[in-house]
């Protein structure tokens, strides 16, 4: 009888155990540092990446200089003593692959490769975390904000996004949904994207254009970006320089993207 009833309690206390939420996570990826710091509980993410801290990458610089950064090392997330740990899919693969080794939980979260997958990234996080009532806080009011932003589009006046070496993403991209939803018609159309030459952009004449702001230093990959072709469309039409920050992770941070896009559009109208 009391060996039924210790197996009864047994069975009954591994659920709780697995549903109970790891009191210390780390990040170490960009984009998942911005996703834990949106939905952690206070205390229990230790550690984001040292990218969080970087604000032409990271939207959420500001928020991340409350923690202690990493640098992807197995060996300094170890010593750590995490619960879990996050990872991109493309992070570090060496040292995720040891933590695993060692015994480390580890969460791999693929990137957002459209406004859609946002929603379910978020979710993948704050289930892992246990995050549940936050996350859906958060995903609500993501999702209505984007509803208010795609309701007021109007026409679509054609647009490029141009970025160093002279890539633009095509509309299955998450920045070419990001250009849509702002109300904008891409001239890289469906696609994911690649190169476009300076020709077939002067070809093309969009009525706005949208590039990358170039990062700190010399970079010959963004000398196309002051080439004269360019300088003149972006004097004789609607230009935007944006950085990466809001644009990189999807995160609702792309609310802001968006309505900035927006704002410019309605400069066109």
């Amino acid at each position: 009888m009391l060996r039924r009833a210790l197996c009864l309690l047994l069975a009954f206390a591994a659920p709780a155990a697995a549903q109970q939420a790891p009191a210390r996570v780390v990040s170490m990826n960009l984009c998942t540092d911005q996703m834990a710091m949106l939905l952690a509980a206070p205390g229990q993410l230790i550690s984001v990446s040292s990218l969080a801290r970087d604000r032409q990458s990271s939207a959420m610089a500001d928020e991340a200089m409350r923690y202690p950064v990493n640098h992807g090392l197995a060996e300094e997330i170890w010593l750590l003593k995490p619960d879990l740990v996050i990872a991109g899919t493309f992070t570090a693969r060496a040292s995720v692959e040891m933590l695993k080794r060692l015994g480390v939980p580890v969460l791999t979260v693929p990137p957002a490769y459209g406004l859609a997958d946002i929603a379910e990234r978020l979710r993948l996080v704050g289930d892992a975390i246990g995050q549940r009532d936050t996350t859906d806080a958060v995903i609500t009011d993501f999702k209505t904000r984007l509803a208010a932003l795609r309701a007021r589009t109007g026409r679509r006046p054609s647009a490029a996004l141009y970025y160093a070496n002279g890539y633009t993403t095509g509309n299955q991209t998450l920045a070419g949904e990001i250009l849509l939803t702002a109300g904008f018609a891409n001239i890289a159309g469906d696609g994911g994207g690649g190169r476009m030459s300076l020709e077939a952009l002067a070809m093309a004449s969009p009525e706005a254009l949208i590039t990358g702001q170039p990062y700190p230093g010399a970079s010959r990959s963004e000398e196309i970006l002051d080439h004269p072709v360019v300088r003149r469309i972006r004097a004789a039409r609607a230009s935007r320089s944006v950085t990466d920050s809001d644009w990189l992770c999807g995160t609702p941070y792309v609310l802001r993207a968006i309505s900035d896009l927006s704002a410019l559009r309605q400069e066109i109208e």
